[in-house]
Order: C-alpha cells, then structure tokens, then sequence
C-alpha cells in the first residue's frame, strides 16, 4: 500500500506561504537632531563628539541613525531650536543637554564637565575660583548667557568684561575664544570646557583651570555640570531604552569624549 500524500502536500504547501509571506524586518529608525556645523559638537561630515555618541547609540539600539540638521544658534538659540526639532517631532532625541532640564526629558547623565579659566601659562595667573583677586586686575572674557556672566555680575566684574556670543551666532567658532586669550585681546576668558578642549592642542601656551562652584561669601554657585540626551515629554519608553545604552556603553562614551579632550569630572568635585 502506497503512504498518502496528502500529508506531504500540506507540509510543501505551509513551506511555500512560509516563503512567500516572510521579509526580513528593516530597523527602526533613530532620528536625533544636531547642529550642522558647530564643532567640536557636530556637522554635516561627522566629525562632532555628538555624531559619534549618536551613532554609537544608535549601533547599541540596533537602530539606523538619521541626523535632522537644524543650528542651535539662530534666532531664539537653543530653546527655539528644540521647540521647532524635538516638540515638533522632527527628531526623537538630541544628544547633549543639562542633566534635570525643564525643557524636555532628559536621561541619566552620561558626562560631566566644567567651566574653566583659560590664560597663558606665562603670565601665571592665581586662578582659583570666581572670587579670585586678580580678576579685578584682569581683562576677563566670557561666553554671554551662561553661568559665569551671573557669577561676573555678582561680584561687580561685569562692565569691565568683554562677552563672546559664540553659543548663539552662527559660524563663529569656539577657536575664537582660544585666540583671545593668545592674542592677548583678554587675559582670561571664562567658557564651558567641553566647547574649546578640541582645540586646545593648537594652542600649547594656555592653561586650563576649572572653576569650583565654591563661593567665598554666600550660596555655592553651579558651574559644574552632568550632561545628558534628551527626549520629548512624556517619551518614557524611549528615555529607558537611552539610559540602558548609557549604563551598559559607559566606557566606550567616555572614550569618545576623551579623544575630543572634553574633561570629565566626578559629580561632587570640587578643588581639595
């Protein structure tokens, strides 16, 4: 007796849908908003600290990464620039944001970094805090609408200041800063590390000192600061899923950012 073969046909007939109705699963998309030319942030080609962080993020979510280009420095500056990315949903993440922000939700911090002092090493300047004496004798600089600007004002330094708009105009860059202080336009100027560290190797004759949040008199003042992603409100999903990439990819975050010179310090540091 012949074995029927019906149940043969049933088996090459399922192989056949199996075939015809399986297609490989494309990877999802990871959109995150950068600025096109604002290193040592990122640009267009890629050479950014953020670029880097995004594609390795991008990697460790098994996501295609998708950078949507828009400056953070034009009119209304950053804040504009994520209500018109990020709100809008343009973009599901950016990639550097102050730890705790109102603005958006941020995720756990994955550096942290400093404002600092920058002069020439010949001239050997006591830089030890905001309260140093000499800043009354010096030309200081400072980046406008950030910390230090408040710490100037404070201590009366600030109509013999000379602000730098580097955050907010488009085109200018950090370096711009650096040769202050080499060209002796300044003799100090005041700025957010991570924003010059880049550069420094050009520029072998200055010396870096961080500020302290430390104050003689009165509250302590913040000029240390953990850094963050950020995603819209309300995207917890997406927040833990950046949190996991930063828990599980630390070392290879900071490496990144140690090759872009940005120091890192402990959260609590402060001068010994």
């Amino acid at each position: 007796m012949q074995p029927s073969l019906k149940p043969r046909l049933y088996l090459i007939a399922a192989a056949i849908v199996v075939i015809v109705t399986w297609r490989p699963v494309a990877a999802a998309d990871f959109r995150v908003c950068a600025d096109p030319d604002y290193l040592p942030f990122s640009d267009r080609a890629g050479q950014g600290f953020e670029n880097k962080v995004a594609q390795l993020t991008a990697e460790s979510l098994h996501m295609n990464l998708i950078e949507v280009w828009d400056t953070t420095r034009g009119p209304g500056g950053f804040g504009e620039f994520l209500a018109r990315n990020l709100d809008q949903g343009k973009c599901d993440a950016i990639m550097d944001m102050p730890y705790g922000s109102q603005e958006e939700l941020t995720t756990d911090p994955y550096y942290v970094s400093s404002y600092v002092f920058i002069a020439r090493k010949d001239k050997g300047y006591d830089l030890e805090s905001m309260d140093s004496p000499i800043l009354h004798k010096l030309r200081i600089g400072f980046e406008r609408d950030t910390p230090p600007e408040d710490g100037l004002k404070l201590r009366d330094l600030l109509a013999q200041a000379q602000p730098f708009s580097v955050g907010d105009t488009e085109n200018v860059s950090p370096v711009t800063m650096l040769k202050a202080v080499q060209d002796g336009t300044v003799d100090v100027m005041i700025t957010w590390e991570p924003a010059v560290g880049w550069f420094l190797h050009n520029y072998p004759g200055l010396v870096v000192t961080r500020v302290p949040n430390a104050r003689t008199n009165g509250a302590p003042e913040q000029y240390l600061f953990p850094m963050s992603m950020a995603v819209r409100k309300g995207n917890e999903t997406l927040k833990k899923r950046l949190d996991a990439v930063i828990a599980e990819r630390k070392a290879a975050l900071g490496e990144i950012l140690r090759q872009y010179n940005v120091q890192l310090y402990p959260a609590a540091a402060e001068p010994s």
